[in-house]
């Protein structure tokens, strides 16, 4: 199976950059791969860099953020190197991070309805509850949001702002419980470490889940990923990690926690990460009606092994994978079509780790002439919830469009 590259100017894209953040560095003269159905995926850009990350796509630079390729994808779980990257605000430096953790990194726990406020190093987390390690699915809320039309405002996602893999720390519920929580607890709100993008810090970048989901076993209060620290720009060294849920609710270089007697009313909770209750007209920029928090994160599948622009032998039989996840549901069936959702071809999909990771899938399909053609992924999940051929239903911020991923091939 060949694959070529198709180049071409990426939309609204920044060149020449140069960052000094966190050792981050931008070279010019970019090269994009021209991938199927998203109008901002490019191809591997060979001279952007992170540091300690690779096969991503940069997005921009404030907010800082950057995506995984999809191929990337393709391992059992997300390398750290390959996790995506997406900050609302300002990361913190790492002069700022060790001169934190000289003094002793500490996590706080107040709020309304907690009945005993305690603080606890990093070492108390660890000395005093138990360790869990699980594998947990993060993806932004907005992922997939450049195939948005008509197109809104916010980073133009390809497929590649998501990740999963194992995640190590302890139980939120079981510092919660440690610290008795009042029968009007109804959210959690956290704080990090983490700035504005103006760099103002009286009212810091926060958002929150809804106490059930703090209180479930897999939201984790953690300190490592795959084995290690979790990279400095994903949240190193403590980040809140609910999988399943927009990744924006998964804060990073954690601080504190609030347990509160309402709707958490932070930084980001009010005009972010929300979407229409009632479908509204796609372009409805001015839409002023009622609108819900997201929460768990809908159904989605991505192909991995396959490169838009490959060229596969035609009428003979190759495989095609991917990933498949559901929120906070469990994948129950993908399907594969290759002549535009006409035929449908079952694939294999295999059980998660654990609640909450993410699903591999696999499928032995041929294509039956030369020519073009385009390989479909359509999931579903425990609930009989579908992948939608398209765009399901439009809304301003361009949030959770979970339509096929699609894949153009040539028979030859």
């Amino acid at each position: 199976m060949k694959q070529n590259n198709q180049k071409e100017d990426r939309r609204n894209f920044l060149k020449n950059i140069g960052f000094g953040l966190l050792g981050i560095s931008v070279l010019s003269n970019f090269s994009f791969e021209n991938f199927l159905g998203s109008k901002a995926l490019a191809k591997e850009l060979p001279d952007f860099k992170i540091e300690g990350k690779k096969d991503l796509i940069y997005h921009g630079e404030k907010p800082l953020t950057a995506e995984t390729e999809i191929y990337a994808l393709d391992s059992d779980f997300t390398k750290p190197e390959n996790f995506f990257v997406r900050n609302n605000g300002l990361p913190p430096s790492l002069e700022t991070i060790k001169e934190r953790l000289h003094k002793g990194w500490t996590l706080e726990i107040n709020g309304e309805s907690i009945i005993n406020k305690k603080s606890y190093t990093i070492e108390d987390l660890k000395k005093k509850f138990k360790t869990y390690t699980y594998a947990l699915t993060v993806e932004c809320g907005g992922n997939g949001r450049s195939e948005v039309i008509p197109s809104t405002k916010g980073t133009q996602w390809g497929y590649g702002a998501v990740a999963c893999g194992r995640w190590t720390g302890v139980r939120l519920k079981d510092i919660l419980k440690d610290c008795g929580i009042k029968n009007d607890a109804v959210y959690i709100g956290y704080y990090g470490i983490d700035t504005k993008l103006n760099g103002e810090e009286t009212s810091p970048i926060s958002r929150g889940v809804p106490i059930s989901k703090a209180l479930q076993d897999e939201t984790l209060i953690a300190w490592a990923y795959e084995g290690k620290d979790i990279p400095l720009v994903n949240g190193y060294p403590l980040r809140l990690v609910c999988g399943g849920y927009p990744a924006s609710t998964s804060g990073k270089w954690l601080y504190k926690i609030s347990v509160r007697n309402k709707i958490h009313d932070g930084e980001k909770m009010e005009g972010s990460y929300k979407v229409p209750v009632n479908p509204v007209k796609p372009g409805d920029f001015n839409y002023k009606g009622e609108m819900k928090i997201i929460e768990s994160m809908p159904i989605r599948s991505v192909i991995t092994n396959i490169k838009n622009g490959s060229e596969i032998k035609a009428n003979k039989k190759f495989e095609v994978r991917g990933k498949a996840w559901a929120g906070e549901l469990e994948v129950s069936e993908v399907y594969i079509s290759n002549d535009y959702g006409v035929t449908w071809t079952k694939a294999k999909v295999e059980k998660p780790l654990n609640r909450l990771a993410w699903q591999k899938w696999s499928a032995q399909i041929s294509i039956p002439t030369k020519g073009y053609y385009e390989i479909w992924a359509r999931a579903i999940d425990s609930q009989g919830n579908s992948q939608p051929m398209v765009l399901a239903q439009w809304n301003p911020g361009g949030y959770i469009n979970n339509a096929c991923h699609r894949v153009n091939v040539y028979g030859v």
